[in-house]
């Protein structure tokens, strides 16, 4: 026996150009039937939470599914796979996209090459296919928008979720990020964490989706954009502080990358605080707030 709850959904090409939209979603669990072998024009993320089954390979190779794990179903690739016949497996679905996709795959959050992909839990992603379920009530006018924001939060909850990532990220990302300013090349970066420089662009494009040089590259520019939006330091200063000699470089590669010169940022985004800017992460369920005075 199973039980099985779906909606599907067909967005207007006006939402088509949010970049990416919900085709539909899925609740299931037991015994449920086998599941091609079929090919999709669209993709899915099957989020499976409790059992175990199987996932065939377009090669014909037999992989198994032990939740909890996501099987990634992509456009044009011919998929086969089933839960255990006789424990059968709790799962949970949804189909999706929009040229966003192919931007997510580069970025390693949907993994082609890699259809199951053991997660460590499943809580964050069942909350916003939650978010799915919940639009889909009937009349409901923000239905494409909502679906459309909750696919977003899917897939970045299932990036974060995967079992080889740890809750707090990868120490890796976390040295570079720390030493992002000092005058270090991507080859001396590797060589102070034991590893070649090919071993170092593997494990941050792995991670974060990107080159090392351009993971430095964006943690030195957000720092310089703190500097100039919270203090009087000149942009030579400011080239300095983030690991720049060459001012006139940095200005050149601040105005490539933001869009805009560090003086004309600063014009904008200038912020004067007395006392200083606070370096504390706010806490979300405590933000800072304004407490009124007695009267």
């Amino acid at each position: 026996m199973y039980h099985t709850w779906m909606r599907y959904f067909t967005p207007s090409p006006l939402h088509h150009r949010l970049g990416l939209v919900c085709l539909g979603v899925g609740l299931q669990h037991g015994a449920l039937p086998t599941v091609g072998p079929r090919t999709l024009d669209h993709h899915v993320a099957v989020v499976v939470t409790a059992g175990t089954g199987w996932y065939r390979t377009p090669d014909g190779r037999r992989t198994t599914v032990t939740a909890p794990a996501v099987i990634w179903l992509t456009p044009g690739v011919p998929h086969h796979y089933a839960p255990d016949p006789v424990t059968g497996w709790d799962e949970s679905f949804v189909d999706f996209t929009g040229p966003a996709t192919t931007t997510y795959t580069e970025l390693g959050y949907i993994e082609p090459d890699r259809p199951v992909v053991p997660l460590a839990d499943t809580a964050a992603a069942r909350a916003a296919i939650g978010r799915i379920a919940r639009a889909a009530s009937p009349g409901n006018p923000l239905l494409e928008v909502e679906t459309a924001a909750a696919v977003h939060e899917l897939l970045v909850a299932l990036r974060r979720a995967r079992a080889d990532t740890g809750t707090d990220g990868h120490p890796v990302l976390h040295a570079l990020a720390r030493d992002a300013c000092r005058p270090l090349t991507v080859a001396e970066h590797a060589a102070r964490h034991g590893m070649t420089p090919a071993e170092l662009r593997t494990a941050v494009r792995r991670t974060a989706g990107c080159s090392p040089k351009d993971y430095l590259l964006s943690v030195r520019l957000g720092r310089a954009k703190e500097l100039l939006a919270t203090t009087d330091l000149p942009v030579s200063a400011v080239a300095r502080r983030v690991g720049y000699d060459d001012p006139a470089y940095f200005s050149r590669l601040f105005t490539r990358r933001v869009g805009t010169p560090p003086v004309r940022f600063r014009a904008q985004q200038s912020r004067t605080v007395p006392g200083g800017w606070s370096t504390r992460v706010p806490d979300p369920e405590h933000p800072p707030t304004i407490t009124p005075k007695p009267v």
